[in-house]
Order: structure tokens, then sequence, then C-alpha cells
């Protein structure tokens, strides 16, 4: 059975995803009257479960308003040792060596899994278990922070899939990666 691992998210235009002190509120500078979701609605509908890692998931934790996700959330992390009690049924820990942790997620009948959080993110990269990339830039220049994306051992090669200008301000493009004819395991 296909699996498919997916990133929705938006940088800068300058590829971060947090400012230099881990500030998100940029993310609201533009204008959005009518409460546009920018496909997010949509992305998620086709999504099982969400791998974050810690980083995210303790944002995630510190926003207002109820828990964000109805899909199953699960938390990569090698330093926490538990999920918070306030949080036990809304999220699970799983560590390990990335294709360890797939195998887990797709045993319990998980296949499309949103990725989420920049270490998180490059690690799926750099073992290149991403299948698609959304990727929405924001028309602000951060100068420094979390990059989206870091070092990896070679080169990944990408199709452009589609796409779309939001709010007459964010350009989102989607990705899905080439592999040439070599099946990825897990």
């Amino acid at each position: 059975m296909t699996t498919t691992n997916s990133v929705f998210i938006a940088t800068s235009l300058d590829g971060y995803i947090a400012d230099r002190h881990g500030g998100i509120d940029w993310l609201h500078a533009t204008p959005n009257p009518n409460g546009s979701d920018l496909g997010y609605g949509v992305f998620m509908s086709g999504s099982d479960a969400l791998v974050m890692g810690r980083n995210t998931f303790e944002t995630v934790c510190g926003f207002d308003g109820p828990w964000p996700y109805e899909q199953p959330v699960f938390v990569l992390s090698n330093r926490l040792l538990q999920i918070p009690p306030e949080y036990a049924d809304k999220a699970k820990l799983v560590q390990g060596p990335l294709p360890e942790v797939l195998a887990q997620l797709h045993r319990l009948g998980h296949r499309s899994l949103y990725i989420d959080g920049g270490r998180t993110i490059q690690a799926f990269l750099r073992e290149d278990l991403i299948d698609e990339l959304i990727v929405t830039r924001l028309p602000i220049l951060l100068g420094g922070g979390i990059p989206l994306f870091g070092d990896l051992p070679e080169h990944l090669d990408w199709t452009h899939v589609s796409t779309r200008v939001w709010l007459d301000a964010l350009v989102q493009s989607h990705y899905r990666r080439v592999r040439k004819g070599v099946p990825r395991v897990c």
C-alpha cells in the first residue's frame, strides 16, 4: 500500500519558518479578512496523522484555543520523556530512527503523514523520506531565524505540481519528489 509523507508549511521570502527568537507572529502579518485557510483544510483532510518535533509540539501547546488537530499527533523526540498529562489524550511520543518510526506508524494504519517542524522536516529530508512539499512564501524578509531547509547529503529532485497565489500576496507552491524509479523503503 502506498505511503506519503507531506510537508505543508509557510516561510519568509528568505526561507525561515520562525524568526531569531523562535517567533511566528509574522505569519499573521498579511491581512486575511475572510479567514482563508490557504488550502490547509483540504490538505489536512488527506492526512491520516501528524509527525512533529518537540519544539513544534510545545509551540502548538502554547496556542490559545482548543487543540487544533483531529488526526492523531505523534511527537518525535529523543529528549522528551513523556507527553504532558494535559495532552496525553491528544499526542503520543515516538522515538528512534525515522524508518523505524515510520514502520511503526504504518503498522497502526497511518499512510498519509503530515510532517511538521523545522528539525523534523530537515531530518526527514536528509533521509529522503519526504514525498511532497507545499511551501507558502510570505512577503517578508526575516534576515535570520530557523530555516526550513538544512544541509543534505546529496541533492533531491522535485517536480512542480502547482503554484497558487493567496490573498494577492502569498505564493504557495506544491512539489512532488522525483525518485527516478527507486522505490522508497518504509
